[in-house]
């Protein structure tokens, strides 16, 4: 414990995000942690460092945006070109690693994914993306208290009811990040295996 320099990372951000953004932070930060403490206390350092960091890139403007994934070479998709908003995970986790100086490989893909989720996710990537769902700050997601008492008890079957609930709530959106569509297929097909899955 004790590898990252957590309360002065979290000066350097607040420097760059918003009230509203920061407190969502926080919040996913804390809530990573918790998770990790649920189930495997070793990563809560890293955890918290992911959820710190998960939305560093979310004020940017999104001209800025587009300008930063050249830099970094940071492919960006026909509907990340219509929607740049779309681009802050990505960018977040580059934006981890120059700014901010974290090399874990596990920690840029959580904050990477952290919107979209993906197949596979490491048990990290999940808290990060569970996390960002159900912070305290978080009110109106239709399912949001069985989610929260899920996410505590089955990390895999909290990332479906997420993914199920986002594509419900996109499905006339055409902003729609084909990576939700494909891992909520990953996670619908475990589901389906096991015997308590109704």
């Amino acid at each position: 414990m004790g590898e990252y320099q957590l309360q002065k990372m979290e000066k350097k951000l607040r420097k760059y995000i918003d009230e509203d953004r920061y407190n969502h932070t926080l919040g996913v930060m804390y809530t990573a942690a918790s998770l990790a403490m649920s189930y495997d206390p070793e990563l809560m350092e890293r955890a918290q460092v992911a959820g710190l960091l998960h939305d560093c890139a979310k004020c940017i403007p999104n001209q800025k945006k587009l300008k930063l994934c050249v830099h970094y070479h940071i492919s960006v998709s026909e509907t990340e070109a219509k929607a740049p908003y779309l681009l802050h995970a990505p960018l977040g986790a580059a934006i981890a690693k120059d700014k901010y100086d974290i090399e874990d490989e596990e920690i840029l893909s959580a904050i990477a994914c952290h919107t979209t989720g993906k197949p596979g996710m490491t048990l990290l990537e999940k808290i990060i993306f569970v996390s960002d769902y159900i912070e305290p700050m978080r009110s109106k997601a239709e399912n949001l208290a069985k989610i929260r008492q899920t996410a505590f008890s089955d990390i895999d079957f909290a990332v479906f009811l997420i993914l199920r609930d986002t594509l419900i709530y996109l499905k006339d959106h055409t902003n729609l990040d084909n990576m939700t569509v494909v891992a909520y297929n990953y996670y619908k097909e475990l589901m389906e295996k096991r015997e308590d899955f109704e």
